[in-house]
Parts: C-alpha cells; sequence; structure tokens
C-alpha cells in the first residue's frame, strides 16, 4: 500500500510500464518512461542540495513537464510550490522568499519574464530548464541554469529517500484576506486519503481516460494526476486555452474518448453552451465530477440532457481538505421546477464534518444553519510561516474533550436537508447586513443564476453609511438577450424579500474569472 505520492507511479509501472500515462497532443509517455524521466529529475535535484523537506518551486504551464516535475521532486524528498503563470512577478516573488524556494523548475518559454519574477524573489540560486531548447544565461550570472540535456545525462535509477506520510507533498498558495497568499501545506497522508477514496469510489481503472485542465496551482489538478497514476490509467492534459474554445474541448473529450472528466462549473456552462456536444461521440464519458464554485441548476440540468448516460457527481472542500464532502446527482434533482444547486452531500471516507453555531454547539437538527467544520486526515498541516492564521482556522476539535484533535474551521455556511445531506449556503465573510438584515449574497446568487436570460452572475457588496451595504450585481447577458434593470429588480421580487433585491446591475461582456476558472471578486469591487 502507498503512502507517499510517488509510490502510486512506482506501482502502476510495476504493474504495465508500457500503459500510456500521459498524452498531450501527439506527444506521451508510458508509465517507465514517465518513471525513469521523474528519477532522472530527483537525482539532479539532490545532485544541487535539495535535501527532505526543501521546497522547490514549479513555473511551468501544465504540460507533460509539470507531471514529470512533481513526481520528481517529491522522489527528491522535497515539496512541490506551483506559482501560477499568469500571476504577477510581485506576487510570485513573495511565494519564492515565502516559503524559501531555491531551485526553480522553468520552461523556455518562461525563462524570458524570469529577470521580474527573480529580481521580486530572494534565495533562488538554481533554476532547471524543462524542455530541450538551450538557454544561455549570460544575464543571470548569480543563478546556475542547468539545461534539460544535462537532466538526461544523469542515472535513472531509484533514488533513496526516507519520508514518512506526514512529510509535506506540496505547498499551495491560496488568496488571503491580508491581500497577500497564504500557503496551505499538504502531506502526503493528506491527499492520498482523498485519493484513496476517489478511486474506489469513481471505480477507476487502467482503461480510464481522464482529463487534467486545472493548473498545478489549483487543487483540482491533484485529482487528475495521482488517481488517475493510482488507478493505472491515462492522464489527457487539456491545454489551457481550452477553457476560451469550449468546442476544442468538446472534440478533444470526442477524439481522446475521455471516461471521466473533473472541472469547475464555469468551465462545464461553457462546454454546454458553446461546446456543440451535440456534434461529438461521448459515449466513453462515465463520469462527471464538479467542484469550485456552485453549478447552476439549469447548466447542470442542460448537460445532463446532452450527456445522458454519464454519473454526475457535486464535490466540495476547500485547498485546506482538498475534498471532503461528495453528492450524486440524481434524476429527482434534474426536475425542470428545481431552482436550487445540488447539495454538497455527506463526508468522503475516512472524514467527518459537521454543524457548528455562534454559540460553538454542534448542529445536528435538520434546517438549521451554521459552519460546516472538518476533520480527519483529509486535513492539512497549516499555513506555511503563518501561525497566527493557522491557529484561527485550525482549532481544537472542542468536542473531543480526552485528546487534542484537529479540526479545520472552513467559513462556509451549510444546513442538513431532509435527507441528511450537507446543503451549501455561501460563505461567512460573504454575509453582510443590509439595513439590518442578514443577508447571504449567494442566495441572490442563485436566484438570477435560474433566470434564462442570464448566462452568468456574480454578487458583491459594497460598504454604505446609511445602509451598511449596497448589493451591486455583475450580469452576463444570453446572446440575444435584452436585460434591463427595472426588469432584474422585477425578476427578483418573485423570489428575494424587498431587502434582498439588488441596488444595482451592470452587465459586462464577461465575468473576471482568476486563473483557476472562479469568479476574481477581488476585480468586480475594483470595477464596483
Amino acid at each position: 500500500m502507498a503512502f507517499l505520492l510517488p509510490q502510486l507511479l512506482t506501482e502502476s509501472v510495476s504493474r504495465n510500464p508500457r500503459h500510456q500515462a500521459v498524452r498531450w497532443s501527439d506527444q506521451s509517455l508510458s508509465y517507465a518512461q514517465l518513471e525513469s524521466l521523474s528519477n532522472q529529475l530527483a537525482r539532479t535535484l539532490r545532485d544541487l542540495g535539495i535535501r527532505n523537506g526543501d521546497r522547490v518551486g514549479i513555473y511551468v504551464n501544465k504540460s507533460i513537464a509539470s507531471i514529470i516535475a512533481v513526481f520528481a521532486i517529491m522522489k527528491a524528498g522535497a515539496a512541490y510550490v506551483p506559482l501560477d503563470p499568469k500571476a504577477p512577478p510581485s506576487r510570485l516573488g513573495y511565494i519564492a522568499t515565502n516559503c524559501g524556494i531555491v531551485v526553480l523548475l522553468c520552461s523556455a518559454a518562461k525563462f524570458r519574464p524570469l529577470a521580474e519574477l527573480l529580481s521580486e524573489a530572494q534565495g533562488i540560486r538554481n533554476v532547471i530548464l524543462t524542455d530541450e531548447e538551450t538557454i544561455n544565461g549570460g544575464e543571470f550570472p548569480e543563478i546556475n541554469i542547468i539545461q534539460w540535456h544535462e537532466v538526461m545525462a544523469v542515472s535513472d535509477s531509484d533514488v533513496k529517500v526516507t519520508l514518512t506520510d506526514t512529510d509535506l507533498a506540496y505547498i499551495l498558495y491560496t488568496s488571503g484576506s491580508t491581500g497577500w497568499p497564504k500557503g496551505v501545506m499538504i502531506s502526503h497522508r493528506t491527499i492520498l486519503t482523498f485519493i484513496d477514496w476517489a478511486v474506489e469510489e469513481f471505480g477507476m481503472g487502467q482503461a480510464d481516460r481522464v482529463t487534467s485542465h486545472a493548473p498545478l496551482h489549483f487543487d483540482l489538478s491533484t485529482f487528475d494526476i495521482y488517481a488517475t497514476v493510482k488507478a493505472g490509467g491515462t492522464i489527457v492534459l487539456v491545454p489551457e486555452a481550452y477553457s476560451l474554445f469550449p468546442t476544442r474541448l468538446a472534440a478533444l473529450l470526442d477524439e481522446e474518448a475521455v471516461t471521466i472528466i473533473y472541472m469547475v462549473p464555469s468551465l462545464l456552462a461553457q462546454l454546454t453552451s458553446e461546446g456543440n456536444l451535440v456534434e461529438c461521440n461521448l459515449s466513453s464519458l462515465r463520469q462527471v465530477i464538479f467542484a469550485g464554485e456552485v453549478f447552476p441548476i439549469k447548466y447542470l440540468r442542460k448537460l445532463a440532457a446532452l450527456i445522458p448516460h454519464a454519473n454526475y457527481t457535486n464535490l466540495y472542500g476547500p485547498t485546506e481538505t482538498n475534498v471532503c464532502t461528495y453528492y450524486q446527482v440524481t434524476d429527482d434533482d434534474l426536475d425542470p421546477c428545481r431552482i436550487e444547486p445540488v447539495p454538497i452531500g455527506k463526508a468522503c471516507g475516512n472524514m467527518e464534518v459537521f454543524i457548528v453555531n455562534d454559540d460553538g454547539k454542534k448542529v445536528e437538527e435538520k434546517g438549521i444553519k451554521g459552519e460546516l467544520w472538518v476533520r480527519g486526515n483529509c486535513v492539512s498541516k497549516g499555513y506555511w510561516a503563518d501561525p497566527e492564521r493557522t491557529a484561527a482556522s485550525f482549532v481544537r476539535n472542542i468536542f473531543q474533550p480526552h485528546y487534542y484533535d484537529v479540526a479545520y474551521r472552513t467559513g462556509d455556511i451549510v444546513f442538513l436537508d431532509d435527507n441528511g445531506d450537507y446543503t451549501y449556503c455561501g460563505r461567512r465573510d460573504h454575509m453582510v447586513k443590509v439595513r439590518g438584515h442578514r443577508i447571504e449574497l449567494g442566495e441572490i446568487e442563485t436566484v438570477l443564476s435560474n433566470n434564462p436570460d442570464i448566462s452568468e452572475v456574480a454578487v458583491i457588496a459594497i460598504a454604505d453609511e446609511m445602509s451598511g451595504s449596497l448589493i451591486k450585481v455583475f450580469i452576463t447577458p444570453e446572446d440575444g438577450a435584452v436585460l434591463t434593470e427595472t426588469g432584474i429588480k422585477r425578476y427578483c421580487s418573485g423570489f428575494l424579500p424587498r431587502y434582498m433585491i439588488p441596488d444595482s446591475i451592470v452587465a459586462v461582456e464577461t465575468i473576471p474569472k482568476t486563473s483557476s476558472g472562479k469568479v476574481d471578486r477581488r476585480r468586480l469591487c475594483e470595477l464596483g
């Protein structure tokens, strides 16, 4: 039984070394090749002085090289730190300095803009190029540049390091309330708790072909890579640009005979509306898994009608727990009269979730809202070099008095429905007061997302001295739809009390997104 992520690869190599492990366009690697290349890169890292517990940065777009990189770094005993290729240098420099990255893996294409990143970072002394293009590093005299052909000259024998499942596998930086990102520390045990459950739950095997679209700095990518490798299946890498071209994404699912997809709802909604799915043969697609945000029920209903033979599953969990609950969509959920999103469901295996109210009491009654707490091996080790924020969110489980047990406070508001499933209501920090009334902005988004003339919607609150907050709505109309502020407010009045009717509505061509595909609320606030 594997207790470290790289062992998943080694076990699959032993079962079927020639089976295709990863595909990218017309390129591919077998399991044996992926094992060999990751061993060579791991040895290169050890030769550069990387030791157990060190952090190695990955500044590479999603590619075969990125898959090699994650396994190599962990085989070297280190933790990988993905850097968002689209993030500003100041943010990347902060991350590199904060967690002490000393070696950076970088593609030749990303090497050119590296100067600004390096000027913001402290401590990076080695850069390993991940493709065969040779780069002259004369402009970086203080940086030791290792070309890919040098990596290929190293032995591909196993690297012997001693690790336990409590050691860090990777650090993912997420947005922080201070304006600077916080590094979520994920151990091998933490992510394997989810991976072991997922492979069994979805019946994954060698015949599965799983898309990998999410960037490495987004936790959805961990299922794509590690569950597929554990199952011995094939990772089908999806170019990031396909988010802008749903017809290309749909064609890829057809051409590659994909069996499982795991994507954010906004991308699946685009695929439904603009992917021309009726022209594709998606008979191989058996699992459609979504997570990261609420899936508007009207798009889920349309997608299920277009691909009726697939199973649909809603996964929920913040980066700090990866995934902790799941919900299998039923035919009843797709009833045309339903307007609410599907629940987030029940706890995954070897995990526990429960509701805590404002008085610190556990809520077991149905229909009562409170904050969702999570406990178990799925909970991360906290935030890198940030004991204050770690202590605020990773707290003692107050319902276990006999020994110290850690629970994570998600900040998400939920309630138990009549079937015993958890239903997501919104974020505690998205709860605002308007003229004395507590309002969950997500409730307004849910109502508007069911308007057939609205393609996308996002709601923010703007501070106001008189009322406490003003509610501002951003919408993207469906093609050909004509929307007016009066008409939208009238629509809302059919579902919401008067105090929840938006104060202003702004039509935009597209709702701004983060690099992980979620709504970028910070940019919306700047627009507001």
